[in-house]
């Protein structure tokens, strides 16, 4: 009220009067200053601890949210369910549970700054540093400096002196840019006429007279058999950048690819039997197209792998596919024709014959049955309510397997040794135990049709413990199939028998590539490059992916 009185009608006050009078007034100035400031605080505090409830409310939100991917997760990965689901399904689950994750985990890290942006600085935790990751140093790097706009010093002493750096990596990627190479090649003569023309050899093409170049091609090929991409889908990526070449074009380039690499996929399968005394078998459908019945066919691939690293052995590894339009033991006899060993097989009966003393193609082979697949018979006949015959079974097995960790890489006669000492007893009691829960289950049932596969099969179950050169299981060809059974689900079918062929061709080479450890595309490269060249003729043997791999790990030799 009193700053509404004006002093302004009273002229005459002595100054004394008048300084008093104004050092009021700024005293009641300044406390309504005060006043107003301390109102604007107190409101600045209740909207920043209700912002932080808000905050914090959201992210006990997300954490819940986060803990449920989490859990799901761990259900999809080591649940009982995931033993049912196909390996490529479960890795397609797993995918998009990961993102959801990802996506979860930076909305809490952006509330949780959001949060600390509301805190005083000196009551900030400090945020715990990221775990550090290191890009492959094989990848080119592209250096970029950032200066300052200007490093002179502001006292006036001259130029800053550079005491250190930091330093980001991030990872980039050049888009892919098609281009055209045009050869040209001169043409000379003698200006007097007196020889003839002199031209530079035209340069070695897989494919006489048409574009595509070798890595083209090794690129078609491995977006396809490798990476699963159809064809039609690669057509249109084509043309996105520019380049429509149509889908019967591609197939046309990937049909004469496939004939030419024939010779080298056929004498890979010669080496795969004649340089070790085991081998993996294995067999996926390859759906085909029958145009006679306006549908598809069931066709087979067949795998055949050798990989002895198991125990130690020097013979390189691979694996060759052969393609048959169906499932019978007279296709599993001519692709093991000339064999003479183990082979590591499921219990499928179109092996059962090669064990015979009438095996056509070779003496009697011995067969290795794979424990992952009893295993598996075990945990699909497990019923909702639990079964602990199968509980029981399983940590059984599970000991076995945790004898093989132990051993794995060793020699032969180690392996042996070990088995004989501590797995062989384990096996035994396994077997006696299991014949006795065998009589107390039904035959009918789905357990006991679990348990009669393997007591039917013990002399197959039991055959690792007799040599160091077996395993105890078919994983590693299985593993093996998993790629030409994603390039099926994203092609559907193969248009025809050759189609199956080709598949079975190119998922040789493209495996056993990566088998060594090499890249598919630079290996592909390096085989159509010599191809084009004639080096088939020279020398088929240094044409094997393991010859690459050994060549470009020893690039002086």
């Amino acid at each position: 009220m009193s700053s509404s009185f004006d002093i302004s009608r009273f002229p005459n006050l002595p100054p004394e009067v008048l300084k008093a009078f104004e050092a009021q007034q700024a005293a009641l100035e300044a406390s309504r200053m005060e006043t107003i400031i301390e109102r604007a605080a107190r409101l600045h505090q209740e909207a920043v601890v209700s912002e932080k409830e808000g905050l914090i409310a959201t992210l006990k939100e997300l954490i819940e949210k986060l803990e449920g991917q989490v859990e799901q997760y761990r259900r999809a990965k080591f649940g009982p369910k995931s033993e049912k689901l196909d390996p490529d399904q479960l890795q397609l689950a797993l995918e998009d549970i990961e993102t959801a994750i990802a996506e979860t985990q930076e909305q809490i890290a952006a509330v949780e700054r959001q949060i600390e942006a509301t805190q005083a600085e000196p009551d900030r935790t400090p945020r715990k540093p990221r775990k550090e990751r290191k890009l492959p140093d094989t990848l080119p790097r592209v250096e970029q400096v950032i200066e300052p706009e200007s490093i002179a010093c502001p006292c006036g002493c001259g130029d800053m002196v550079r005491i250190g750096e930091d330093r980001a990596e991030r990872l980039d990627i050049i888009p892919a840019r098609y281009q055209v190479i045009v050869t040209i090649r001169p043409r000379y003569a003698c200006p007097r006429g007196r020889t003839g023309v002199l031209q530079a050899a035209a340069p070695a093409y897989l494919l006489e007279g048409s574009w595509p170049t070798e890595a083209l091609l090794a690129h078609i090929a491995v977006a396809k058999h490798s990476e699963h991409m159809p064809l039609n889908r690669q057509a249109v990526v084509m043309a996105r950048h520019g380049v429509p070449i149509d889908r019967s074009v591609l197939a046309d380039w990937m049909g004469r690819t496939g004939a030419l690499i024939a010779p080298v996929v056929e004498r890979m399968a010669v080496l795969l039997k004649t340089g070790s005394s085991r081998l993996y078998v294995d067999e996926t459908t390859a759906p085909v197209l029958d145009p006679g019945r306006g549908t598809t066919k069931t066709g087979y691939l067949w795998a055949v792998l050798r990989d002895d690293r198991g125990w130690g052995g020097p013979a390189p590894p691979g694996v060759v596919f052969h393609y048959h339009p169906g499932r019978g033991g007279q296709y599993a006899s001519d692709i093991l024709a000339g064999f003479e060993g183990t082979i590591q097989v499921d219990a499928y009966g179109a092996y059962t014959h090669l064990s015979k003393p009438s095996r056509p193609g070779g003496k009697p082979l011995k067969l290795a049955y794979c424990w992952a697949h009893g295993r598996r018979k075990l945990i699909e006949a497990k019923p909702k309510a639990g079964s602990p015959i199968v509980d029981e079974a399983l940590l059984r097995i599970a000991a076995l397997y945790k004898i093989e960790d132990g051993i794995r890489g060793k020699a032969p006669d180690h392996r042996r040794a070990v088995r004989q000492d501590m797995s062989c007893p384990l096996v035994n009691a396994f077997f006696d135990w299991l014949s006795a829960q065998a009589a107390r289950v039904s035959r009918k049932s789905k357990l006991g049709l679990a348990l009669a596969y393997m007591l039917k099969r013990q002399t197959g179950f039991r055959l690792f413990l007799e040599d160091g050169h077996v395993d105890m299981d078919s994983n590693l060809v299985e593993n093996a199939i998993r790629s030409p059974a994603m390039n099926r689900r994203n092609a559907l079918f193969a248009g025809h028998d050759e189609g199956g062929r080709s598949w079975a061709r190119m998922a040789s080479l493209i495996g056993s590539a990566k088998m060594n450890g090499v890249d598919p595309y630079a290996y592909l490269l390096y085989l159509f490059t010599r191809l084009a060249q004639g080096h088939l003729n020279k020398d088929i043997d240094a044409l094997m992916p393991w010859a690459y791999a050994a060549a470009d790990s020893n690039p002086s030799q």
